[in-house]
């Protein structure tokens, strides 16, 4: 497949660390809804600059250079246009947890990828940021849904235990990423 509104390529799940910060002993991710798919597809909308991406990130048993390009691209550090490679993980994360929502609204990335000038930046604003966080490694987003909570977006989230979820219900938005099971 691949496409002009991307396309991405190969890639597995081992990666999902079985760690936890939470009481969360025996959770295992449970992520076989879409892996069994030919082609995984995403589609996201930058909440602050307002670029749409259609990409088939995954396809034929492979990730797709080109549209993990573009997502790179849309996940960059709008501050200063610093990119950085977003892991196919937190994507399969993201694909998974939008499945088992049940939406066909686009995943709304409200941050992603932050280099580490503009994370000090934001650390020194108290803007409670992570010293060290994920979005600094391209394994990380804050997303929020138009026809979804942020409650919902949260509740699958943490019930996938495949990496952190955060819920900031004031701000409107989840936190998900490729690190070890977490939530908060």
């Amino acid at each position: 497949m691949g496409g002009a509104g991307i396309a991405a390529g190969t890639g597995s799940f081992a990666g999902i660390a079985q760690a936890s910060v939470a009481p969360l002993p025996e959770a295992k991710p449970e992520i076989p809804d879409f892996l069994s798919l030919e082609t995984r597809e995403l589609v996201l909308e930058h909440r602050h600059t307002g670029e749409r991406l259609t990409a088939a990130y995954f396809d034929n048993g492979a990730y797709v250079p080109d549209a993990l390009e573009a997502i790179k691209f849309l996940m960059r550090d709008i501050r200063n246009g610093q990119e950085i490679a977003i892991d196919p993980t937190m994507l399969d994360i993201l694909k998974v947890v939008h499945s088992r929502l049940g939406t066909t609204a686009p995943i709304g990335i409200v941050s992603a990828y932050r280099s580490p000038e503009t994370n000090n930046a934001l650390l020194a604003q108290g803007a409670g940021v992570a010293k060290n966080s994920y979005h600094l490694h391209g394994q990380a987003v804050d997303i929020r849904m138009d026809d979804r909570t942020s409650s919902e977006i949260y509740r699958v989230a943490l019930n996938l235990a495949a990496g952190g979820a955060g819920h900031y219900p004031r701000s409107n938005f989840v936190h998900i990423d490729s690190g070890p099971v977490r939530t908060w």
